[in-house]
């Protein structure tokens, strides 16, 4: 990887804050995400995140509810795929989305959602991989 990060540009891709941001100790501040680790952050905010929730950009998410409580079927998975990329294209201008699909985990109630993406002006591929979590709360 440290290849790849000398022929990247790092003003293009930017930094930012880790998330949850993490306090460090030892460079006496916020710890930051910089190349791809910053995108993916940005992607698993962007996919955590519905629209309406942030009170300066009401406008900001990704509405993945439909996962909830709709039987995921291949119609859905076409959808939430069109509701992804678009939000991609709107709020994360740095890359472009090549590929989105689905695995769902039926033992522990997780879909799998891959996202291949290139990053723009670099023609650098990446994947990701985000865990939508359909159960939620512990065994106490």
């Amino acid at each position: 990887m440290s290849s790849e990060k000398e022929n990247i540009n790092f003003d293009f891709i930017g930094k930012g804050w880790s998330f949850p941001p993490v306090f460090n100790k030892t460079i006496k501040g916020v710890e930051l995400r910089e190349g791809n680790d910053d995108i993916i952050e940005s992607i698993k905010i962007l996919l955590t995140t519905l629209p309406g929730e942030r009170i300066y950009d009401q406008n900001y998410g990704c509405d993945l509810s439909p996962l909830l409580f709709e039987p995921f079927t291949n119609s859905l998975k076409s959808s939430l795929s069109d509701t992804i990329n678009n939000a991609i294209v709107l709020f994360e201008a740095r890359i472009l989305v090549e590929n989105i699909k689905f695995e769902l985990s039926t033992d522990d109630g997780i879909i799998y959602i891959y996202i291949a993406y290139l990053i723009k002006n670099y023609n650098s591929r990446y994947n990701m991989v985000f865990p939508y979590y359909l159960k939620e709360g512990t065994e106490l």
